[in-house]
């Protein structure tokens, strides 16, 4: 890391153009990675090199692929609040609230248009269900999670879900901070326990089903669900929205708070939510900056490939060690692609500006690598389904099926380019840094590649 990606000769440029066509061609055959991507036919140049998305990246100013790494938080009845970060770039907008506007529709459509480019934001929310939904007036209203798990089928969270998220869609949100696929069967939430009711189930098979049939059900209504807070705070000592928290140690994360999000990544989700705990036995620091729990677990060992977004880095389990600006920097560095963040309205340009400007800084220091943070920008175009190659692209994210019986992931011709080395997108841990291996519990025959893989680097 903290190296700029190097230039190509021509002999590397043949060599790269040809790994890049053979990428295009893996990705429009990988089953079900039409999660968050289109899937036209990348255009041909003149050269006869295969556009693709990851080259178009390749030429943006530092600065507009910092602010796409950007989520800024606006109440849902004071949206035109967030107008100057849309039109800087934004990419992605969060609304907070419990009742919105009748007109959220028009205000949220005037928001989004101001977009530079036609790259509209993420338009995302909090809509768990029980006490944590920001627009039960308009969408519906759903109880708890624990209700749903304990007294709905599958069948029944998958259609209110579906029916909760086209209300959604119809109203430019495109992305649902939900399901929780935490583990907990405690009175929260509370001062002490962030989850409680907003857990499905403290068993494992319970809230995997559960939110897995959440999570369909926002994908049949056209939401793109992320499911949160890997890997599992259900059981923490604490609220890490109040003070710093820690989990069980991770040998008991590993084999059981986990569970419900491997089964989720290995079913195709698309995107996921870090939590701030920290994980004793994995790492000393908050997961969601956490290089041994992004860039180890999530990217390395379960090969997740989708969007990652960090609990928000403003909540006391980060913010009482590291400032906004590091935080973020530190959050791309170790694998997230977009940063969380609050702040009050007055305050939601100067703060939104210093997170950019540390990042670019970062960039131009070394700390953080322009590959890495390309990288990232590909993952949230890729949300979005935004071919930087086709003539236009859908203004909204769509999404696509989810696959139980094998594990895939939202790929895009970055994603691929990365994996074969094309560009050096794929960061790799630094020389020397020690690796253990993780003893999973066994799986059957289909998922059995899990059962003994590493979680990276134990110096994080």
């Amino acid at each position: 890391m903290g190296q700029a990606p190097h230039r190509l000769g021509n002999g590397g440029a043949r060599r790269t153009a040809a790994l890049v066509v053979t990428a295009a061609a893996l990705a429009l055959a990988v089953p079900g990675s039409s999660w968050g991507r289109t899937t036209r036919t990348p255009q041909v140049a003149d050269t006869g090199r295969a556009c693709t998305t990851t080259d178009r990246i390749h030429g943006w100013a530092l600065r507009r692929l910092a602010w796409q790494t950007v989520i800024v938080p606006v109440a849902q009845t004071h949206v035109a609040e967030a107008s100057r970060e849309v039109k800087a770039g934004a990419g992605g907008v969060i609304l907070f609230g419990s009742q919105a506007p009748t007109d959220l529709r028009s205000r949220l459509g005037r928001l989004v248009s101001s977009a530079p480019h036609g790259l509209r934001p993420i338009v995302m929310t909090d809509e768990e269900g029980g006490s944590v939904q920001r627009m039960p007036n308009l969408v519906g209203s759903m109880p708890s999670a624990r209700y749903m798990g304990k007294h709905w089928t599958p069948h029944h969270i998958r259609r209110v879900a579906r029916s909760v998220a086209t209300k959604m869609r119809s109203a430019h949100v495109t992305m649902d901070l939900a399901p929780v696929l935490d583990l907990d069967g405690r009175a929260g939430p509370n001062a002490r326990d962030a989850i409680g009711s907003r857990s499905f189930s403290p068993k494992v098979k319970v809230a995997t089903k559960a939110g897995m049939a959440f999570a369909r059900g926002m994908r049949d209504g056209g939401v793109v669900p992320v499911v949160k807070h890997f890997p599992g705070i259900g059981a923490a000592d604490g609220n890490t929205d109040l003070r710093r928290a820690k989990t069980p140690p991770w040998r008991r994360v590993r084999t059981h708070d986990l569970l419900p999000f491997r089964s989720a990544i290995e079913a195709g989700l698309p995107a996921v939510m870090v939590g701030n705990a920290r994980v004793p036995g994995l790492t000393k620091r908050p997961a969601s900056i956490s290089r041994a729990v992004v860039h180890g677990v999530l990217r390395r060992d379960l090969g997740f490939r989708g969007l990652l977004i960090p609990d928000s880095l403003t909540a006391r389990a980060v913010a009482s060690r590291f400032g906004l600006p590091h935080a973020a920097v530190t959050a791309l560095r170790v694998g997230e692609d977009m940063v969380l963040f609050n702040t009050t309205a007055s305050r939601l340009w100067p703060t939104s500006n210093d997170v950019v400007s540390a990042i670019v800084s970062a960039v131009r220091e070394g700390t953080l690598s322009r590959a890495r943070l390309e990288n990232a920008v590909g993952h949230v175009l890729t949300a979005k389904s935004v071919d930087l190659c086709a003539d236009r692209w859908p203004s909204t994210a769509t999404v696509g099926p989810l696959t139980a019986e094998r594990a895939t992931q939202p790929t895009s011709y970055a994603d691929i380019a990365g994996i074969v080395g094309a560009v050096g997108i794929v960061e790799r841990p630094g020389a020397g840094a020690r690796s253990r291996t993780t003893r999973w519990p066994r799986q059957s025959p289909s998922t059995s590649r899990w059962a003994s893989i590493s979680h990276g680097p134990s110096t994080w």
